[in-house]
């Protein structure tokens, strides 16, 4: 192990003394708000019992946090047993983020509130992310979003998260971007450039782990604690849910499943990215005579382009198979959550495949996990890049 590599310091080695007072208080008002948010209109004695918290601590709580703005009550219930009850709820207006997803083909940014309403959306299309406008873009859109807020509300904005790929810097001359574009995104610092131009709190997320994020709030409860996420984009992004913990890594980027080599009959191995994306199917329709470089990806699924669409499904489809297997190995018994960002249509067949494929490999448990569609399709990464800060902020 070089110098490089060795921990600067033990995991279990955290330099802290332990919470204060005032630490306590705030991780037990995190918990309330937590119930609350997951258990839209439970009462006091409900919100006790879910956070293991004594009622006259809720009591304490629920009242500073009525005071902070970031509760409601509903109105009372009657005509139920026992003493009537009021249902506590989020206040809807009681904290804002903004979202920013960098896309290797798009850019979306989205205004969110604490009911993970989405109330304005900003989306464009461009052949590559360009270094040098991308700052100012994204700080006109976030100055205009704020001017819709009243002003107490933009006092509630705090947060603006980014989510983009991994290696974005590394791969720009795959979308076929001008020379010197690479160069640029290594020397900006973004959270930086953005802080400064916004006045917000910025926070980095690789955008399959933002995506994979807001799957999981979108999912009805019971929510499972394992779960395994793939989006099918212009390479495929992907997140990992284990033990109820997204896994980030020490650098964010954890969980880049689409890199996982994929074995085809009479071919070398090559990763995911190259054969189940946005990418892998524009590379197919250039191959079969058809300009599709340019195309949007809403654009790919053509009349004309189907047969070629087909087979890309079934390749795809095999392709995403070996990567849940093998993943599989490392997480147990996870719910398998694929989108894409074509239609509907086209992601549940695709998603359809993939359960037929997976019944063929073998499995530890001898059962093929479980292989659902997304719901949020490509809002996923902007949406998550925007929960995940109102989330560490409050819950």
């Amino acid at each position: 192990m070089s110098k490089t590599d060795v921990p600067t310091r033990d995991i279990f080695e955290s330099g802290r003394r332990g919470l204060s007072h005032n630490g306590v208080r705030r991780a037990n008002e995190k918990a309330v708000l937590t119930v609350i948010g997951f258990n839209s209109g439970v009462s006091n004695a409900e919100i006790a019992r879910l956070s293991g918290l004594a009622p006259q601590t809720v009591s304490a709580i629920l009242t500073d946090l009525e005071r902070g703005g970031l509760v409601t009550r509903g109105p009372v219930l009657r005509g139920r047993r026992g003493q009537p009850a009021t249902p506590i709820l989020l206040n809807a207006d009681g904290g804002f983020s903004i979202g920013v997803e960098i896309g290797w083909r798009h850019l979306d940014v989205i205004l969110l509130n604490m009911h993970a309403q989405v109330l304005a959306h900003h989306h464009a299309d461009y052949p590559y992310p360009d270094a040098e406008t991308m700052v100012d873009t994204i700080a006109a859109v976030v100055a205009d979003f704020a001017a819709t807020l009243s002003v107490e509300q933009r006092a509630r904005l705090l947060d603006l998260g980014v989510a983009m790929p991994g290696r974005l810097a590394e791969n720009m001359d795959l979308l076929g971007a001008p020379p010197g574009q690479a160069e640029l995104w290594r020397a900006l610092n973004l959270e930086e450039a953005l802080e400064a131009r916004s006045g917000l709190g910025v926070t980095m997320f690789n955008d399959g782990n933002a995506a994979c994020w807001a799957e999981l709030i979108a999912l009805a409860p019971p929510r499972p604690a394992n779960i395994i996420y793939l989006l099918v984009s212009h390479f495929v992004a992907a997140g990992i849910v284990g033990d109820g913990a997204l896994w980030e890594g020490p650098t964010g980027n954890a969980a880049e499943l689409g890199s996982i080599l994929i074995s085809r009959a009479g071919a070398a191995p090559e990763v995911a990215h190259n054969i189940a994306s946005a990418w892998a199917l524009r590379a197919q329709l250039e191959a079969a005579g058809h300009r599709a470089q340019s195309l949007p990806a809403q654009a790919l699924e053509r009349p004309e382009f189907a047969a070629a669409t087909a087979s890309w499904i079934e390749a795809s489809a095999s392709a995403l198979a070996q990567v849940i297997h093998n993943a599989t190995t490392v997480v147990e018994q996870p719910l398998v959550v694929i989108d894409t960002v074509l239609s509907a249509e086209t992601s549940a067949v695709l998603v359809e495949r993939v359960a037929q494929e997976m019944t063929r490999l073998p499995t530890r448990s001898g059962r093929a996990p479980r292989v659902i569609a997304g719901q949020l399709g490509r809002m996923a990464p902007v949406i998550g890049a925007a929960e995940l800060p109102l989330f560490r902020r409050h819950f």
